[in-house]
């Protein structure tokens, strides 16, 4: 993954989304779900273009299930927006970069 976009999982799930100062973006995937990694290109350039504000991360969910559980995920790709720990938006299945900015600019206001 780019410096810029973070890999999360169940381990450091808490800290990294749910304890961080900054909004999280986190796009839940696997490994096995070609949207979701028709999605990868477009996160990257968002997790680029918003790491002044942002953090943005991707969670394998076939290796990390404890959360994506949690959350009730049932269909991937699942984008969550997080600010002060809760989640604030979701995005389920494939989505264009405006409309991952757009609900972005949404969640911080």
């Amino acid at each position: 993954m780019s410096d810029v976009l973070k890999d999360f999982t169940d381990a450091d799930f808490d800290t990294a989304v749910k304890g961080n100062d900054k909004p999280v973006l986190v796009d839940f995937w696997a490994p096995w779900c070609g949207p979701c990694k028709a999605m990868t290109p477009t996160i990257e350039e968002v997790a680029g273009e918003t790491a002044d504000q942002w953090v943005v991360g991707k969670m394998d969910i076939q290796a990390n299930p404890q959360t994506a559980g949690q959350l009730g995920i049932r269909s991937i790709p699942a984008l969550m927006f997080f600010m002060g720990g809760d989640v604030k938006a979701t995005l389920i299945g494939t989505q264009s970069k405006d409309k991952i900015l757009e609900t972005m600019k949404s969640v911080t206001g």
